[in-house]
């Protein structure tokens, strides 16, 4: 899916409608802008719950300093 949008006043662009709705996006929520050599990625942030994890580990014992790092994607030592 590829779409052409114009950078208005500000830098402001607008999403179109199909997009946001299948991305869930809505007023008010907050996206990462990435800039990847000459490019921009866009995505939205997603929140994680405690639903989202419960499982997840198994029956596993992980330290929560574990848990954290690797949703923010750094190295554990």
């Amino acid at each position: 899916m590829e779409y052409e949008v114009r950078l208005e006043r500000k830098g402001r662009i607008l999403i179109p409608a199909r997009v946001r709705r299948l991305l869930g996006l809505r007023e008010g929520s907050i996206l990462i802008l990435r800039v990847r050599g000459d490019s921009l990625v866009l995505a939205p942030k997603r929140r994680v719950t405690v639903d989202d994890l419960y499982g997840l580990a198994g029956g596993e014992e992980v330290e929560i300093e574990e848990v954290e790092s690797s949703l923010s994607g750094e190295e554990v030592r």
